[in-house]
């Protein structure tokens, strides 16, 4: 297929941010690297991509060339900052975005082979098998509030014994409170890629690193992703970034700023052309935006409820598979 086909009129561009979005669709469909991956399904990639957002007047980077599930996402961040670790949680609101991943765990290790929808109703159902299955391992939500912390307790023969300390390090916690009291610090950091669990993990941080800006009483945040799937895991990844920003900047009395979003290794699977190409022949419309319900008492205790979306018509669901 010519670029030509997979490009819509160049009358109907204009200064909308979700541009950025497809044209680094366009180029990595038409000129990325074709590589092999860990799933076995094969890439397109690029190495290295920024995209920016303003969040003034309550805008909110939702796409619009396709339907994003935002309460989706939204129940993702909000799962993270719990600390929970399995997905149970999620199953019990219909969220499965992390379902593959214990699915196949379970698939391999048992030879059962429950529908996604089986095993789902019964993690949900049954605590033991949610146990024993659902968990993900120290994944993104264990690491920001309950970073782990050894502790010396005695020495023998020279060597030094340590212990887990019972409760980590609460980078999040840490993170409100550095805005608050030391709003210029270049530390307001929060970081996943641990590298002493990392075997322990379902699936490695991919957006691993966020880092947040105070300036003229404006708060901005950005992410650093190492691994991006552009075509469906982008959309929920920049949505996250800006509603974590939001929630910020409203508990520490600051106006939202900017987002930006910086990928690394960003790819589209080979298995994704009837998206990639679909949604380039699609015109961006619209400035979607977010709406506090009410200020919680703390970054842990917003709820789905308190989000409020408005002005946002996108175009419909553009349906692809996930590489495991």
């Amino acid at each position: 297929m010519s670029a030509n086909t997979l490009s819509p009129p160049q009358s109907s561009r204009s200064d909308h941010w979700e541009w950025q979005y497809l044209d680094l669709m366009r180029r990595i469909w038409e000129g990325g690297d074709e590589r092999t991956d860990r799933t076995g399904v094969g890439t397109r990639s690029l190495f290295g991509a920024l995209i920016r957002f303003d969040l003034s007047g309550g805008a909110m980077p939702l796409l619009t060339t396709k339907r994003v599930y935002w309460k989706t996402a939204s129940r993702e961040l909000l799962w993270f900052l719990s600390g929970e670790t399995n997905i149970r949680p999620l199953c019990a609101q219909g969220v499965e975005i992390w379902t593959d991943w214990p699915l196949d765990r379970y698939r391999r290790a048992t030879g059962d082979e429950l529908t996604r929808a089986e095993f789902s109703q019964r993690i949900v159902s049954d605590a033991q098998f949610a146990e024993r299955w659902g968990d993900l391992g120290p994944v993104y939500g264990k690491q920001w509030v309950d970073w782990p912390v050894y502790e010396p307790v005695t020495e023998i023969s020279g060597e030094t014994l340590y212990r887990l300390r019972r409760r980590g390090i609460n980078q999040v916690a840490q993170l409100v409170e550095s805005l608050k009291s030391n709003p210029g610090s270049r530390r307001h950091i929060i970081e996943g890629w641990n590298v002493a669990e990392l075997d322990a993990m379902a699936l490695p941080p991919c957006h691993k690193t966020y880092q947040f800006h105070v300036a003229d009483g404006r708060l901005s945040g950005m992410l650093y992703q190492r691994s991006c799937d552009l075509g469906l895991g982008f959309a929920f990844n920049m949505w996250s970034l800006a509603l974590l920003t939001r929630m910020l900047a409203q508990q520490c009395n600051l106006e939202p700023g900017e987002v930006v979003w910086t990928g690394a290794d960003v790819h589209l699977y080979l298995n994704h052309a009837q998206l990639v190409e679909e949604q380039l022949m699609r015109v961006p419309a619209g400035e979607p935006k977010l709406a506090f319900e009410r200020r919680p008492g703390s970054i842990f205790e917003y709820r789905i409820e308190d989000l409020m979306v408005s002005e946002y018509a996108p175009q419909s669901h553009i349906p692809a598979p996930v590489a495991v």
